[in-house]
């Protein structure tokens, strides 16, 4: 079975509260499935990415076999056909995913400009207005893990790095306050 994909994503604060989106239609232009994927904490291009992840896995439950897909991001569209590299740890984590999901298919991408790609854009601003998924014949086996490696956060110029646990020194007991009451003045102190 062929189908046309739609994909977008994006991000409000780019990294912020964001949203993947596909919209999947038959050759003859009937909606088989719609899904905008609300992600708390996203930058554009994670969402952008977990668009594809999300509409490819959908197609598989359809029974698609080709797959004519669309998208707005430039970025997305160059990488996934390999004219140019993907420099991000994250995103190269995210497109080894995506490779492995498009294998079983035959895959035509390209991009589109945005005002060509609005059905998933609208999906994509509703799920992040409800802050919350939506859709129509949404994924059922939705898969339980993250969308992609957690980002290691202890790698420093590509090596990873480990918090360093110092012993604490001694505690010195606290100083005595002194009290509030009253004092005697002190008669030579100022000679």
């Amino acid at each position: 079975m062929q189908v046309k994909i739609n994909i977008d994503g994006g991000s409000r604060g780019n990294p912020g509260p964001g949203a993947a989106a596909y919209v999947i239609c038959s050759m003859e232009g009937k909606i088989l499935a719609q899904e905008g994927h609300f992600m708390p904490h996203c930058t554009n291009n994670q969402a952008e990415y977990t668009a594809l992840k999300l509409a490819l896995i959908k197609a598989k439950e359809l029974g698609a076999r080709e797959l004519f897909i669309q998208s707005d991001s430039l970025l997305l569209v160059k990488q996934f056909l390999g004219e140019y590299k993907i420099k991000h740890p994250d995103l190269a984590a995210r497109m080894r995913v995506i490779r492995q999901l498009a294998a079983p298919f035959s895959i035509h991408m390209e991009h589109v400009l945005r005002h060509l790609n609005k059905a998933p854009d609208a999906l994509a601003n509703k799920a992040m207005d409800a802050k919350q998924s939506v859709g129509f014949n949404p994924i059922v086996h939705f898969p339980q893990e993250d969308d992609a490696p957690a980002a290691n956060d202890n790698l420093v110029n590509g090596v990873e790095v480990t918090p360093i646990q110092r012993p604490q020194p001694a505690k010195k007991p606290a100083a005595k306050q002194p009290s509030k009451k009253p004092q005697q003045p002190d008669l030579f102190g100022e000679f």
